[in-house]
């Protein structure tokens, strides 16, 4: 052979190399970020939270819905339950609660409850969480109304209502002081014992009480003197009103389960 056929031969295989070269950092980079794009995109996705049915209740059995969710294959669900504290916060995996159904246990009395659905497909997994049951009951401890719970047990969505207004007595005709009695029920009509109920009258000028804050006995009942004030209206249609404030304690003021109402006794 020639020196120039030798030459451009070489030059050939130098082409060739590079052209290997080329390819092979485009099939190692331009073609691999599409796939994990692709893959992506196609992981399930939740369209609508999972839902717990039953009654939070030791001994009683909770129901788990998936939820919605879109995939583009054939999705496989799998379920993890979690105990929460009263307020829905601090949730931990309960071990071995992995079915659709979990049974209630001592362990989850005063806690809420929880479940984390998990969602498969072929592309990847991805992970949705139920809202938290109410505040697990002892069984047959809140199922009959009229049944006392205990101001602790109430958390949103329960709230308290101040249902019940008594004034001893009805109707008054001198600024002696008087009593007022206050019942204190959750959203389902239980009484309830050691919330804090506080009455402010109005215009505080009128009157006021020197118990601050009064806590409400077994049957739900708070009891609290009211002092009228010499600029109390009297001989006249008239009414003293009074601002009722009822809450749990450790709950804040401004929110939580607690109540506010307006009452009012009558002057004559």
């Amino acid at each position: 052979m020639t020196r120039k056929v030798v030459t451009r031969l070489a030059a050939a295989a130098v082409s060739v190399a590079a052209i290997v070269a080329a390819l092979t950092a485009v099939a190692g980079t331009g073609f691999a970020a599409p796939s994990t794009a692709a893959q992506a995109t196609y992981t399930p996705t939740n369209t609508a939270a999972p839902t717990i049915s039953g009654t939070p209740q030791v001994g009683q059995t909770l129901t788990a819905s998936q939820g919605s969710w879109t995939s583009d294959t054939t999705a496989t669900y799998g379920y993890q339950w979690q105990r929460c504290d009263a307020q829905g916060n601090n949730c931990a995996a309960i071990s071995g609660a992995t079915a659709q159904t979990y049974a209630v246990q001592s362990a989850d009395l005063g806690k809420t409850l929880r479940v984390t659905v998990t969602a498969t497909n072929s592309s990847g997994s991805s992970a949705a969480n139920s809202a938290q049951t109410a505040v697990v009951t002892q069984a047959n401890s809140n199922t009959t109304q009229g049944s006392t719970v205990a101001a602790s047990s109430v958390v949103l969505p329960d709230r308290l209502l101040i249902n019940s207004v008594k004034f001893t007595p009805g109707r008054l005709t001198s600024r002696r002081t008087f009593t007022g009695r206050f019942h204190v029920t959750n959203s389902t009509g239980h009484p309830v014992s050691e919330a804090l109920v506080l009455v402010t009258v109005l215009p505080y000028s009128w009157g006021h009480t020197t118990s601050g804050e009064v806590r409400t006995d077994q049957t739900g009942w708070a009891t609290i003197k009211i002092t009228p004030t010499r600029n109390m209206p009297l001989g006249k249609r008239a009414s003293l009103v009074m601002f009722v404030r009822a809450r749990v304690e450790g709950q804040p003021l401004l929110g939580g389960s607690s109540v506010r109402r307006l009452v009012q006794v009558t002057v004559r």
